[in-house]
C-alpha cells in the first residue's frame, strides 16, 4: 500500500512541524508519498518498517549493542539477545568499540545455532584512514562469527573534519567500498550524536563525491526537537532522500528519565512515532525488554495535539540540553577518549 495523505498529515504532526512547518515542508513529504513506501507490518508482536530505499523490513525497536554489554555474566548477555530475537526483534546494532569488543564477541556467540539468519546486523567502525577502517571491519567479521555485515556505518561523525577525513583519498571510505565489492558488508551508513550540522556537512561531503548512504543514526527523542535537533534539521532531509532513520537515545541512556518529565513508554512511542526505520534502544535485562514489547503493544500514532503537549511538557528542561549529555559533554565520545581508534 502507498502512504496516504492522513499518514503524511501524521508524519509532520510527529515531526512537531505544525502548520507552518507542515506548509514549508510540502514538497519534502510529497516525495515520501511519490517513493511508494509500504505500510508497516505487524507480526506476532512486532511491527517491521522498510529500511529507507533498500527493501529491508527491520523492526520498530532494535537491539542496542552497547547494553548487552553490561550484565556481568556473558551467558545472560547471549540470553538476552536471543529473546529478543525469538519475540521479534531482528535489527542487532553494535560497534567495533563497545565494551573492548566484547559486546560484538556475545553478540556472535548469540547468532549461533540459525539465529544469525534471523536478523538485520549492523555494526560500526571508528577508523578515519583505510587501514584503520580495514582492520577493524575483520576485527568486526570475526568476532560477529559472521561473513558478511549487513549493514556498516561510520561512527560517532561527531568533528566538522570526520567527513573530510573519511571521503579523503587514503580514507575510511575506500576500505569501506572496497568490503562491499568483496561481499563483507552489504549497506553502508554513518552515526552521530553531537551536532546537527556535523550530519548535515556528512551528507553534503558524500554527495560532493557522488556518494548516497543507505541509513543515518541519530538522536530523535523528546528534548531533541527543542534542542540543536535532528529532528527538525536533519530528518526531513532523510525522508526527502530515502534514507533510512535510525533513531537512538530516546531516553539519552536513562538521562531523560531523570528530568521527571516523562516516562519510559512516552520516550519510545515518540521517537517511533517519527519517520524511523527503528529505534535502537538499549536493553541490559529482560525487565527492560518486556518495557519495549510493551511499548510496541500500546502504540498508536500520536495525534498533533498528543506531540504538542509532549513537547510542552519537556520544553523548559531541554532548553539548555543539560539532559542529553551527549551533546553537551564529552561523555559519550569514545573517539575523543580514545583517539587512537580513529587510525
Amino acid at each position: 500500500m502507498e502512504i496516504s495523505r492522513r499518514d503524511l498529515l501524521k508524519i509532520a504532526s510527529a515531526s512537531g512541524l505544525g502548520t507552518v512547518g507542515l506548509a514549508a515542508s510540502a514538497g519534502i513529504f510529497k516525495q515520501a508519498l511519490a517513493q511508494n513506501q509500504p505500510t508497516p507490518i505487524k507480526k506476532g508482536e512486532m511491527i517491521y518498517r522498510q529500511l529507507g530505499r533498500t527493501g529491508e523490513k527491520v523492526s520498530v525497536i532494535g537491539l542496542g549493542g552497547h547494553h548487552i554489554g553490561r550484565p556481568k555474566d556473558e551467558e545472560e548477555g547471549i540470553r538476552l539477545i536471543r529473546a529478543a530475537i525469538d519475540r521479534g526483534i531482528n535489527f542487532m546494532d553494535n560497534s567495533w568499540d563497545y565494551h573492548n569488543g566484547e559486546s560484538e564477541i556475545r553478540m556472535g556467540k548469540a547468532l549461533r545455532d540459525g539465529y544469525r539468519q534471523k536478523v538485520f546486523l549492523m555494526t560500526k567502525i571508528d577508523g578515519r584512514t583505510k587501514k584503520a577502517a580495514a582492520q577493524q571491519i575483520d576485527d568486526s567479521l570475526k568476532r560477529l562469527q559472521s561473513d558478511r555485515i549487513d549493514l556498516l556505518q561510520h561512527h560517532e561523525i561527531i568533528r566538522m573534519e570526520d567527513p573530510d577525513r573519511i571521503f579523503a583519498p587514503g580514507g575510511a571510505m575506500e576500505a569501506v567500498l572496497e568490503a562491499q565489492k568483496a561481499g563483507k558488508i552489504r549497506y553502508i551508513g554513518f552515526t552521530g550524536h553531537k551536532d546537527p550540522l556535523v550530519h548535515l556537512r556528512m551528507l553534503d561531503v558524500a554527495a560532493q563525491n557522488n556518494f548516497r548512504f543507505d541509513t543515518v543514526q541519530m538522536p530523535l527523542n523528546v528534548m531533541d526537537a527543542h534542542f540543536r535537533s535532528f529532528e527538525r534539521q536533519v530528518l526531513p532531509r532523510l525522508v526527502k532522500d530515502g534514507i533510512g532513520v535510525l533513531g537512538m537515545k530516546s531516553m539519552g541512556d536513562q538521562n531523560i528519565l531523570k528530568s521527571n518529565t516523562v516516562k519510559p513508554i512516552e520516550c519510545l512511542h515518540y521517537a517511533m512515532n517519527l519517520p524511523t526505520s527503528t529505534v535502537i534502544t538499549g536493553i541490559e535485562s529482560m525487565k527492560i525488554l518486556d518495557q519495549a514489547f510493551e511499548a510496541i503493544r500500546t502504540f498508536e500514532h500520536l495525534s498533533q495535539a498528543q506531540v504538542q503537549e509532549l513537547l510542552n511538557r519537556t520544553r523548559q528542561a531541554a532548553a539548555k540540553g543539560q539532559y542529553e549529555l551527549f551533546k553537551t559533554t564529552s561523555q559519550f565520545d569514545s573517539t575523543a577518549l580514545n583517539p587512537e581508534w580513529l587510525g
